[in-house]
């Protein structure tokens, strides 16, 4: 097992239709292509053995590693000490013509020492279709190409034509390549990996890696000076942007949950999820999110992709929506186990697909709802084709929102009365009135209000539990949940109401550990699965929200700040974080960063008017 890097040992690279981990070691151990949610071509990060992986490091023994971005883009560069010199990789995936669906992608992998001399070894191991399909090796002057039935690749060297041939290079028993090849200060050699093409390979002269890497740069910084977000936070709001950003696929505007499958929630248990797909819920939040930094493009994509989910009414069971999509807005999630795979850490199953996919969510109303108003409050209105469908999702709503679930956590043990998909049903009706009434749409407002009301008095009496003195997660328990941090944010409750202060007290009690949350307790919420899970930071920035809107500002500000530490080095974050601190879970996860933004932004506003001199 320590063959396998820690998940936060890793930088993200992507050109906006799919995405590649990078270790700080200099290994591509996760790359699908040509989408996201397309099988691996390196996989090493689940099987160390048999995933695959593109690595390039020193040959020294030992050697000390760096990895930062480069300022406000996705280059990740990987920088190696050793007594001999040092040395760096840099990695990036140009990103041209990113809104046409394409099945060639290309990954660069600049290669210098910048003082002394240091020996680099290369091993480009493919195992494509998660390791199922062979393939063949050709090997030339100018690279190398990888050849199967269904998949390709080819690998073109960069280097002047007058270079001397340094390196050493050939191929093993099993179709690998492997090189060494040895540089002194000011030397650069490259390589340029290309998917779904057989060759042949060719000379890429430094001139031509340097206009790619130039325009790579060009292509970021000019996406983020759209940023207007000048709080206290800049530059880890940056960093979050970008990162979603990058788990954005293009062509549709959807946004992945994340760019990994089957990261562990609790090394060597049984929950290990794909996450390469777009969850309603993500899409939503991701309005709020970049709208709140200035991103108006990505914002109006991410609403024109629900929307367009929206006037499908495709979902499972006859549902309006379906909880989860593919990237390109199509539903065959069918979940498969990879039983050759030995998971992360020895953590099976190893699954793949999404078995969740057809299940009965109902908050995703709500969220998809308060999005869309939250657009069109920011001057992006829906059509009257639209209106009219999310008309009919409403009136679908309001025949079935009092019924059992399996909530927002995707439990397997059954459906529950869970509360917080009461709540956003209240959300979504109550979104869908003020719509109506801000444009003068038609709507069948008596039957809305009757409805949104109530939701509003079953939460407040069943919802509610005098003994614990809290809202609880469904109407047959005590548990808490901290979803329901959203209820306050949502305008559901004063953030100073009585019920809801003594709620966030109750959570402080038994779901917070220093600055990190439970989402719940499984052992007294049975979810149909086996083991724990760590905390999860979604639900930690979702408490430092509710703290701010409660006016407890020293402890939204020191709980944020802390929370700021278990980031990774290049400031990304997984799913969870264990008990040892380390991250866990899918790798990074969108929900997260999105969860931050809003934090970071409420956060801000809540110390900047309480930094503000008062007026009489």
């Amino acid at each position: 097992m320590d063959d396998y890097p820690l998940i936060a040992d890793h930088g993200l690279i992507g050109d906006l239709q799919t995405a590649a981990l990078v270790t700080t070691e200099g290994a591509i151990d996760w790359f699908c292509a040509p989408r996201f949610d397309s099988p691996s071509i390196f996989g090493a990060l689940l099987d160390h053995g048999r995933g695959g992986h593109f690595r390039l490091r020193p040959t020294a023994e030992v050697f000390t590693s760096k990895q930062l971005y480069f300022p406000d883009t996705a280059i990740l560069v990987t920088r190696f000490l050793t007594e001999a010199g040092v040395g760096e990789v840099v990695d990036f995936m140009p990103t041209s013509n990113s809104t046409i669906a394409a099945d060639t992608h290309r990954i660069a992998r600049m290669v210098r020492c910048v003082r002394g001399e240091m020996t680099f070894a290369l091993h480009v191991a493919p195992r494509f279709d998660y390791g199922r399909e062979q393939h063949e090796t050709h090997l030339s002057d100018s690279g190398a190409v990888f050849a199967g039935p269904r998949t390709s690749m080819t690998i073109h060297l960069v280097r002047e034509p007058q270079d001397e041939r340094l390196a050493h290079t050939h191929v093993d028993d099993r179709g690998d390549v492997r090189a060494e090849v040895t540089l002194r200060a000011g030397m650069m050699r490259g390589l340029l990996l290309e998917t779904g093409t057989a060759g042949p390979a060719r000379e890429i002269r430094v001139a031509e890696i340097q206009r790619m890497f130039d325009d790579t740069v060009a292509f970021w910084k000019g996406w983020l000076a759209q940023s207007t977000y000048t709080g206290r936070w800049r530059e880890t709001l940056h960093r979050s942007a970008i990162t979603l950003k990058l788990m954005t696929y293009a062509p549709s505007g959807g946004l992945v949950a994340a760019p990994t499958a089957a990261l562990p929630e609790q090394v060597g248990g049984e929950r290990n999820w794909d996450y390469r797909y777009t969850w309603v819920r993500d899409a939503s939040f991701s309005v709020y999110a970049l709208l709140g930094m200035g991103f108006r493009e990505e914002a109006a994509a991410f609403s024109g992709w629900l929307a367009d989910r929206v006037r499908e009414r495709s979902g499972a069971g006859g549902t309006p929506l379906d909880i989860m999509y593919r990237v390109d807005g199509s539903s065959d999630l069918t979940e498969e186990v990879l039983e050759h795979w030995e998971g992360y850490r020895g953590s099976k199953p190893v699954r793949i697909g999404n078995g969740a996919a057809g299940q009965l969510q109902l908050d995703i109303y709500g969220e998809a709802v308060d999005s869309l108003y939250f657009g069109d409050q920011h001057g992006l209105p829906g059509s009257h084709a639209g209106w009219l469908k999310l008309s009919e999702m409403l009136d679908w709503l309001c025949a079935n929102w009092d019924q059992p679930e399996e909530g927002i956590w995707e439990t397997r043990g059954g459906r529950q009365d869970f509360t917080y998909g009461r709540l956003m049903s209240w959300v979504a009706l109550d979104r869908g009135i003020r719509l109506a009434v801000k444009h003068g749409r038609p709507a069948p407002m008596d039957r809305w209000r009757e409805e949104r009301d109530g939701i509003y008095g079953q939460i407040m009496t069943r919802g509610w539990s005098t003994d614990r003195k809290a809202f609880v997660q469904h109407y047959q328990t005590d548990v808490l949940d901290s979803s329901l941090l959203r209820m306050s944010s949502v305008g559901f409750i004063s953030p100073t109401d009585p019920r809801w202060t003594s709620t966030l007290e109750a959570m402080d009690a038994e779901l917070v550990t220093d600055s990190l949350v439970y989402r719940y307790d499984p052992a007294a919420s049975p979810d149909g699965l086996r083991g724990s899970e760590g905390t999860f930071s979604l639900c930690t920035f979702l408490y430092v929200d509710s703290l701010a809107r409660a006016g407890e500002l020293d402890k939204a500000r020191i709980t944020f700040e802390k929370m700021l530490t278990y980031a990774s080095h290049v400031g990304l974050y997984s799913e969870e974080i264990a008990l040892t601190g380390e991250q866990i879970g899918n790798f990074p996860q969108a929900f997260t960063h999105l969860a931050l933004i809003d934090a970071a932004i409420t956060l801000d506003r809540q110390l900047d008017a309480a930094q503000a001199p008062s007026r009489r």
